[in-house]
Formats: structure tokens, C-alpha cells, sequence
């Protein structure tokens, strides 16, 4: 007797509904619409950069003012605030903290001070704070290190925040809900198909009748 395997349909009939795959760009207007609005409610947030350099002081090596800067950029932040930055700046020890950061270069014994701040003016009177508080720090024990740290560049008061604008919050909300909504969509046929083949082998199994037994077999029992 001759047996035909039914043919599997493809794709999935639950990825054929219309319904499942509305889906996909229900998730995408949902994560633009959360993301610009993330973008529209939140604070904007400016930066500011003032540039200081460690330079030997008096015949010490110059070689030795780059170990220096690399060391001062290390504890940038903790200079700024057992000293007067607080003051100059007009934030707390823990805004400082928070709030400002410092990078040095491998090359040059230079180090860039970064303020972040919800206001422009405000950004500028942190990163020139936490600059002064090193210049007047190297200035204490330039007898003992042999170099000094000089302004290089003042901040300059920012014109744009560097906070995500709300296009760019709705644009980045939109492609992180289509991809979640692309998930949902490939795992949930797996689940749904899994289920309905269990369902399938257990009525299977209850409708195989149990073999009969012969009237000479039963006699032999007896």
C-alpha cells in the first residue's frame, strides 16, 4: 500500500495570520513613541572641556612630566575635591565626583577635563574648577614633584547638549521595539507548534486499540 507524507506547510500557519504579524510594527511605534518621549521629558545635558598641561618646573627632566600628568589625571577628581572646586564651581563633593571626569594622552603631558551639567554656564564653572584645584595643588608641591600644572585652554560654554535629542531617542526606541517584536514573533510559533504536536501524539496514542486476543490463545491460558 502505497503512504503520501503530507507536506509541511511553510512558513508556520501561525506566522501566516495577519493578527501575529501586526505584531511587529505595534512594537515599532511603541518604542518610538516611549523613546521620543524619553528624549522630549529628559533633562538636556551639556559638556564642557578645559585643558590643562604638566610642565617641568625649574631643571627637573622633562621626561618625567608625562608620568606626572598620567598621575594627576588618576586623581583629578579627588584633588578637586579636597580642594576648592566646590567653592569655585558651586556643586557638591559628590557632583564633582559624578559629574566630572578626566582623560589624559599617551603621547603629551596633557589632560582634558570634562564637566557634564544640566545648564551650559554651569558645565564651564565645573571643568575651570576642577582645573584651578589641580593648578593650585602642583603649585603646593612643586618643590617636591618638580613639575607644575598650567592652564592650557579654558572651557568654552557649550552651544548643543550632548544628551540624545528626541528624534534620535524615538529612532533608537523604534528599532529596539521592532527587534523585540521580531523575537516574539520567531519564538512564539516554536512554543505553538511544540504544544499542538504533544497534544497531537497524546490523541494518537489514546486511540490505538488494544490487540485482540484469539479464542485459541485464551483457551491455551486456560
Amino acid at each position: 500500500m502505497k503512504t503520501t507524507t503530507p507536506s509541511r506547510a511553510f512558513p508556520p500557519a501561525g506566522l501566516r495570520l495577519p493578527g501575529r504579524w501586526a505584531v511587529l510594527p505595534a512594537a515599532v511605534l511603541a518604542g518610538a513613541v516611549l523613546g521620543g518621549g524619553y528624549g522630549a521629558l529628559r533633562t538636556p545635558e551639556y559638556a564642557a572641556t578645559s585643558y590643562v598641561i604638566v610642565v617641568p618646573a625649574g631643571k627637573s627632566d622633562p621626561a618625567g612630566a608625562l608620568g606626572f600628568a598620567q598621575a594627576y589625571g588618576r586623581v583629578a577628581t579627588d584633588i578637586a575635591v579636597t580642594g576648592d572646586a566646590q567653592v569655585w564651581a558651586g556643586v557638591s563633593a559628590a557632583a564633582l565626583r559624578r559629574q566630572v571626569t578626566a582623560e589624559t594622552s599617551p603621547d603629551a603631558p596633557m589632560i582634558s577635563i570634562t564637566a557634564r551639567a544640566e545648564r551650559p554656564a554651569k558645565a564651564v564653572s565645573m571643568a575651570d574648577g576642577v582645573a584651578r584645584a589641580l593648578i593650585l595643588d602642583s603649585s603646593h608641591v612643586a618643590a617636591s614633584t618638580g613639575v607644575k600644572v598650567v592652564q592650557f585652554s579654558r572651557a568654552t560654554k557649550p552651544l548643543d547638549p550632548v544628551s540624545p535629542s528626541a528624534p534620535l531617542s524615538a529612532l533608537v526606541g523604534g528599532c529596539a521595539g521592532g527587534l523585540l517584536g521580531g523575537l516574539a514573533l520567531l519564538v512564539r510559533p516554536r512554543r505553538a507548534a511544540a504544544r499542538g504536536e504533544s497534544r497531537h501524539s497524546r490523541r494518537a496514542g489514546a486511540s490505538v486499540p488494544a490487540p485482540a486476543v484469539s479464542g485459541a490463545h485464551q483457551a491455551e491460558a486456560v
